[in-house]
């Protein structure tokens, strides 16, 4: 994006109505010309430059590694939404499994309110439980 534009030069591409839309980059009819005024008002490089002999030699731009790319992606409002969205739902779908999970466990009183831990090491002692009952 164009960080380096100042607040003036953002005004200025605005359209107004004092200002006919011909003047402004997108007004241009002609693409190419419309990315090369994007990048001189952005201060990036062109994709392409001419070099002493008058061919046209392709410059690489240093391409962001994977982790600023994630970085970046994880940055917007969208993926967080949709991140905050799918945590919400394998949440849900956890404390189902512990519901289903006390529901086929054995304790008095039956409505006793137990915390996860205490449903896993009951599900654990009840299976050793069972198995011994299926070892004798």
């Amino acid at each position: 994006m164009c960080k380096d534009l100042s607040q003036s030069e953002v005004r200025n591409m605005m359209l107004s109505p004092d200002q006919p839309e011909s003047d402004l980059p997108w007004g241009q009819v002609d693409r190419e010309t419309l990315l090369d005024t994007l990048n001189v008002q952005c201060g990036s490089m062109p994709a392409e430059t001419e070099d002493g002999e008058g061919k046209v030699r392709s410059v690489h731009l240093p391409a962001l590694s994977r982790e600023e790319k994630r970085r970046r992606r994880r940055a917007t409002a969208k993926y967080r939404s949709a991140h905050a969205t799918r945590e919400r739902v394998r949440v849900v779908a956890f404390n189902l499994a512990f519901a289903e999970l006390r529901k086929l466990l054995p304790t008095l009183p039956p409505d006793k309110k137990l915390s996860k831990i205490e449903i896993l090491r009951l599900a654990i002692c009840y299976i050793s439980y069972l198995n011994h009952v299926l070892d004798v």
